[in-house]
């Protein structure tokens, strides 16, 4: 099994927790505390922690879009089925949970989108701040509506010049 490192990043918005192996990046959570090292751990990062803390700086100065470094999660089918719907809502943009279903398949899998939603744990780059309510409300996001409001807007005005959405 490779091994995992766990690395942080302050961001405008929080400090980030980001996990992975050297092969590819599996969590980025928001956090309270930065946790101390095991003993014994490795102090090098490997490049991809590197890259991707680079690009998420990138992000949040409005000069990046798209992520390029690896991700992985554990999820189960219908999770990774979501994640994957994520992935397609365009820089920018917003869907809603009914419409994150249907492009599931099953409008009635309402709530399992949107709980599948909530399980994503690689915040940002899989863009599950991007779904909101059906009367375009803010509603649900792991680390807090106005994390998620900050997001909507930040985008709205890279892509748009839009200074506010909500």
């Amino acid at each position: 099994m490779a091994e995992q490192f766990s690395t942080y990043y302050h961001s405008p918005i929080g400090l980030l927790k980001i996990s992975g192996t050297e092969s590819f990046i599996s969590e980025i959570i928001y956090v309270d505390n930065i946790e101390k090292p095991r003993e014994g751990h490795k102090k090098k990062l490997p490049v991809i922690a590197i890259n991707c803390i680079e690009e998420l700086i990138q992000y949040f100065h409005g000069e990046r879009r798209v992520f390029d470094f690896a991700i992985s999660q554990d999820g189960t089918e219908f999770q990774k089925n979501v994640w994957n719907e994520l992935w397609a809502i365009p820089f920018g943009k917003t869907i809603s949970y009914l419409e994150l279903s249907r492009r599931l398949g099953d409008t009635k899998a309402i709530r399992a989108a949107a709980s599948a939603n909530g399980k994503n744990n690689i915040a940002i780059v899989v863009p599950c701040h991007r779904v909101i309510g059906s009367k375009n409300d803010l509603v649900g996001y792991a680390g807090g509506i106005w994390r998620k409001k900050w997001l909507l807007e930040h985008e709205a005005k890279i892509a748009y010049g839009v200074q506010t959405l909500f």
